[in-house]
């Protein structure tokens, strides 16, 4: 006999059947007594657990005992003294098999044996059928059993997903890990293992987050640190440095039926050809045998064009698939088009890029990968679209219908998880696939409607809605999509007005929704959008609803026939709106990497909303949507992708700024100048934005848009008055919003600076990174720390400085600034290069790596200028001088960050020049250094270089010179 206390108490014979157990008494003396079997549990205590209310009497605990007997044999339980006992072994009782499979699985776990301890595991997490003791919820006694076995769930739950990890399961186990933590957010290995498991997928900024939010819930309710394995895992994240993960292909909800050989096929096309176009009618499966194409192996970049509009630029999707910022921290320009940086980023990199939907893109998606193939010899292409791109080299894959077996068995499999019980026969499967062109969503989407209908009836049905052909299978693409077009038409029009309006409704989101978003736009509750799931007209993954683009195509043509469309596109920008504008506080604050996370998945709606206010002519409301976002946009390095909406707004607002929306103009401004023709944008319309950014923050209260302060001084250091724009931000010290007044005092601190008052413009730095500390924000912090361990440095205090930069370090990689890191990195290099040339060393050659990776031109020019000096230490001018150069030919000569970098570049150029003897050059690159920093700093020659940041040793060398 076999007995079950971790849930419901059960009773079972050996062939499986159940035991009648009787009431809650019987079974709750009973479990008393299993929780430890063979030990006496003494008749007063079963008394009085079993009914805690009213303690039981000796004549009723005893008839109670005596049905038991007769329920599970005589022998089964037995007097013991004051007391009774169950008779069977440890291992009849599940609570007992539990622990010992979960603790031979946790000694093979620690024996290195990963495999071995994963079945252990499962098979003890098997045995879980609800919560431990469930018929004694109310038992003292039971209590302390109940709570070490389900702690002992847990641990083994930790245990397995650990072995899982090690076996390379990290994909796997991710989304369970996510729902773990969200209910225990203060059990720290938990945290660790999905920290781990993000990780190891390439969301590094996503484990930072996850970090993040469990220090905050220890600190918050418990008053500690994370612990030492914690916070060592922690560090072991960031000592990887910035990466920049390239996008995964789409987590796949079903199993892939029929195309085994194709992906075989495809993927070695694809060894012998660089580009490869899947074409095909929408539905046929175009993006699903990508998804398993770019599964086989290798880093893979997956990007998804769907949710760009026609006449987008495909290169920012790639950027943002990447990874990759399109600026620093700095917010200074980096002088490339998307495109320029994508071919430094791939240049030397082995990577299938996938480029999925192309159709409505297919010219700037057919420029795009033949620029990148040509300049980036190691890359390969895989496109899917209902057209070819026409790119030279392209090879064509025709992705055609499933073959009569494969398409049986993909609706028998879909057939099985809606409807129970025998399998639909085989000619009526035949019948239903011919019917549909063998078509894969088509065919998902009939095999649906079986909850409802019967196989026979529902092949009649298609037959009469769509006829079979003698000659069905030689269809051609547009007679299938015609069939496709059909199914989709006949799915919807079975829906219930309800979820007719909450599908065509939810059309209107780029890149799928949240719950609460889909709820809101769709106007209907979640049963509406579960009962879509069940009919394959939606799926949902990560936690956010998402539509196949074929049936959103045909749902956004019922929303507009429906006369819809204005109000839910309306509706859904004002969601974007408030979305947003709740965000903006916590982009600057504790809670910054979850709430930037979190914009970021939105991204394709807010660009979507965007271009409705363009549309549709609310200037207001795009205006608001672009403000609102421009936070999380200038943190997170994305602002060029709304620079086309943010100057198709200013060109619909003209001369005529709504009336108390000038600051929101200012940023648009911001926006605008930040894409393609910004320049001109900037010329024409910066002294408005000036004044009305005057107006909306006159010093004595704070306006609306802290973060436009920054951005607009730094537009200004780079492109207009600098002084007039430092002095304007520093007149915010005294404002009420702390982040302001942290990011005035960092402003502030460049006047001394600049007046060579070292000591001034240290408590300045020093006071903003408090500031900025005390709100919880990461930028603001990261750059003042960046100027004070350059001013450490410049006063010998190379500790400190060294300090100053692994602490702002730490921070852009929390950021995902792979830029920055690369910048920082120099940096570090500079201030230990004379006491450990090798760390330097180290630190130059891992700044290069990252500013490939990144396509940063200035990042590189600083990390080459670093390994040239190192050459030179080790008496190696000649290749000094190669690396020299090629710092040269990539240095911004325009941008003041790289303004010090560019001076060293040339004076290392001198260097090289006088230790071959060649004074003239030595002297003309001395000069040339010279006069940069005189014509950039306006000041002579000794305090130009000073100011610019060069040792003292190269300072006096170049004005000698």
């Amino acid at each position: 006999m076999r007995f079950s206390i971790l849930g419901e108490t059960l009773a079972r014979h050996d062939d499986g059947t159940e035991v009648a157990l009787g009431g809650p008494a019987r079974r709750a003396l009973l479990t008393l007594l299993l929780v430890r079997p063979g030990e006496v549990v003494s008749a007063d205590r079963l008394a009085e657990e079993i009914a805690p209310h009213g303690a039981t009497s000796t004549h009723a605990l005893h008839s109670q005992v005596s049905r038991l007997r007769a329920a599970l044999g005589p022998a089964a339980i037995e007097r013991a003294g004051a007391g009774y006992r169950v008779t069977f072994d440890q291992d009849d009782v599940d609570a007992c098999r539990f622990e010992r499979l979960a603790q031979e699985g946790r000694e093979a776990l620690g024996a290195g044996d990963a495999a071995r301890a994963v079945p252990l595991l499962r098979e003890a997490l098997d045995l879980w059928r609800g919560p431990a003791l469930a018929d004694l919820a109310e038992s003292r006694t039971a209590g302390a059993a109940a709570a070490r076995l389900e702690e002992g769930r847990l641990a083994a739950l930790e245990d397995r997903i650990e072995a899982e990890l090690r076996l390379g399961g990290h994909r796997a186990v991710a989304a369970e890990l996510r729902e773990l933590v969200g209910r225990h957010p203060l059990r720290e290995r938990l945290a660790g293992l999905l920290i781990r498991a993000l990780a190891a997928e390439g969301g590094q900024g996503e484990a930072l987050v996850v970090f993040e939010e469990t220090r905050r819930h220890l600190a918050d309710e418990l008053g500690s640190d994370p612990s030492a394995d914690l916070a060592a895992l922690h560090r072991e994240l960031l000592s990887a440095g910035p990466s920049s993960a390239p996008a995964a292909p789409p987590a796949q909800l079903t199993s892939f039926v029929g195309r085994a050989a194709e992906v075989e096929e495809v993927t070695a096309l694809l060894r012998a050809a660089r580009l490869v176009t899947l074409i095909g009618p929408g539905g046929v499966g175009k993006t699903r045998l990508s998804v398993e194409v770019a599964a086989g192996g290798g880093e893979v970049c997956f990007v998804e064009l769907a949710q760009l509009r026609a006449g987008a630029d495909p290169a920012q999707a790639v950027l943002g698939a990447l990874g990759l910022r399109e600026s620093g921290l700095q917010l200074g320009p980096t002088g490339q088009t998307p495109v320029e940086r994508l071919v430094m980023a791939l240049s030397d990199r082995a990577l299938l890029l996938v480029l999925d939907n192309c159709e409505h893109l297919v010219d700037g998606a057919a420029l795009l990968a033949g620029r990148l193939l040509a300049a980036c010899p190691r890359l390969r292409v895989l496109a899917t679209s209902r057209e070819p791109l026409a790119v030279t080299g392209e090879n064509l894959w025709p992705v055609r219908p499933l073959d009569d077996a494969a398409a049986a068995r993909l609706f028998t499999d879909r057939a099985a998880a809606v409807r129970r019980g025998p399998a639909p026969a085989p000619e009526t499967v035949g019948r239903i696939c011919a019917a549909l062109d063998h078509l894969p969503l088509a065919i998902e989407l009939a095999a649906a409607r079986l909850r409802t209908l019967d196989p026979e009836d529902l092949a009649g049905r298609l037959d009469d809605r769509l006829g079979i052909g003698a000659a069905r299978g030689n269809r051609s693409a547009e007679e299938r999509h015609r069939t496709l077009r059909a199914m989709v038409a006949w799915s919807w029009e079975l829906l219930t007005e309800s979820e007719r309006r909450a599908a065509r409704r939810f059309t209107v989101f780029a890149g799928g929704a949240a719950p609460d978003a889909a709820l809101r736009v769709c106007g209907v509750d979640g049963e509406t959008l579960e009962s879509l799931i069940d009919k394959s007209l939606l799926e949902v993954a990560g936690g956010r609803y998402r539509m196949l683009e074929t049936i959103r195509a045909y749902g956004a043509e019922q929303l507009e026939a429906a006369g819809e469309e204005e109000d839910v596109r309306g509706g859904h920008a004002l969601l974007l709106l408030d979305l947003v504008r709740s965000a903006d506080p916590d982009t600057r604050g504790g809670d910054q990497l979850r709430r930037l996370a979190a914009l970021a998945a939105e991204h394709g709606n807010l660009l979507a909303a965007l271009a409705w206010t363009v549309e549709a002519g609310r200037w207001e409301t795009g205006l608001e949507l672009l403000a609102s976002a421009s936070s999380s946009l200038w943190i997170r390095g994305v602002r060029a992708s709304v620079s086309p909406q943010a100057a198709a707004l200013l060109e619909g607002v003209g001369t005529a700024v709504p009336e108390g929306f000038g600051e929101e103009y200012a940023v648009c401004v911001l926006l605008a100048a930040a894409g393609d023709g910004g320049a001109a944008v900037w010329r024409r319309h910066r002294a408005r934005a000036g004044r009305e950014l005057a107006a909306a923050w006159p010093g004595d209260r704070p306006g609306r848009y802290p973060v436009v302060l920054l951005s607009w001084m730094m537009r200004n250091a780079t492109e207009s008055d600098p002084g007039e724009a430092f002095a304007f931000v520093s007149a915010q010290r005294d404002c009420g919003d702390p982040w302001v007044r942290a990011a005035a005092r960092y402003v502030a601190g460049f006047g001394p600076l600049g007046e060579g008052d070292g000591a001034g413009a240290e408590a300045a730095f020093a006071e903003a990174v408090e500031g900025f500390r005390a709100v919880g924000d990461r930028w603001g912090r990261a750059l003042a720390l960046d100027v004070l361990a350059g001013l450490a440095g410049a006063r010998g205090d190379r500790a400190g400085a060294v300090a100053l930069t692994d602490e702002a370090l730490a921070l852009t990689q929390e950021l995902g600034a792979l830029e920055d890191g690369a910048d920082l990195l120099v940096n570090r290099g500079d201030h230990v290069v004379g006491e450990d040339p090798v760390a330097a060393a180290a630190d130059y050659a891992r700044a290069a790596a990252l500013a490939r990776s990144a396509g940063s031109p200035a990042g590189l020019a600083a990390a080459l200028r670093g390994l040239g000096d190192m050459a030179l230490l080790e008496a190696d001018p000649a290749r000094a001088e190669g690396l020299y150069a090629q710092a040269l030919e990539s240095a911004d000569p325009h941008w003041v960050k790289s303004a010090g970098n560019r001076v060293r570049i040339l004076a290392g150029l001198s260097r090289v020049a006088g230790l071959r003897g060649d004074e003239v050059t030595a002297r003309a690159r001395a000069r040339e250094a010279a006069d940069y920093a005189r014509t950039l700093t306006g000041r002579d020659t000794r305090e130009a270089l000073r100011v610019l940041g060069l040792p003292e040793p190269l300072t006096e060398a170049v004005s000698r010179m």
